[in-house]
């Protein structure tokens, strides 16, 4: 597993391609000059994941006006964000990593403990990436209500 001090603010955020929703694929160093808000997420149409992807889909068009755009990534199937996404109109990209290859590479794929049993399992992580590929900030086991506002003012000063 790669150390997560990679993720330093200033460092190189790693690249992906993966498969999003829709069926096409993303790579993230495409994406540039833009800025980029990763937010990795355990598993769609779960309430805290539902709320925080409808919360960045709220605050989309303003994520735009700030020149990002916003990509939620968790080990959900293509198809399952496909449904996830016409559920409940949400408007952010997502991407699927179904490997963990990517998680891994962010440091997010660790171990949790729920009701006593230890498994493997995204911690809610986001990063913030500028326009030219550097880690801007990471937040760490993200608390949803209002995470996707900070994040937005986060952007906007960037």
């Amino acid at each position: 597993m790669m150390d997560t001090l990679s993720l330093d603010p200033g460092s190189a955020a790693p690249d992906f391609t993966l498969p999003r929703d829709g069926g096409d694929t993303l790579t993230l160093s495409g994406l540039r000059p833009q800025k980029v808000v990763l937010y990795f997420y355990p598993r769609d149409d779960t309430p805290g994941c539902t709320t925080e992807a409808l919360d960045f889909s709220r605050l989309q068009q303003e994520f735009a006006a700030a020149g990002t755009v916003v990509i939620g990534l968790s080990k959900d199937s293509v198809k399952a964000h496909d449904k996830f996404c016409a559920k409940h109109g949400l408007g952010v990209i997502l991407v699927s990593d179904e490997g963990a290859d990517t998680c891994e590479r962010y440091g997010v794929w660790v171990e949790k403990t729920m009701y006593g049993k230890t498994s493997m399992g995204i911690e809610r992580t986001t990063v913030l990436i500028d326009g030219a590929g550097k880690v801007a900030r990471v937040w760490r086991k993200v608390k949803v209500p209002g995470h996707a506002a900070e994040v937005l003012d986060a952007a906007r000063a960037l």
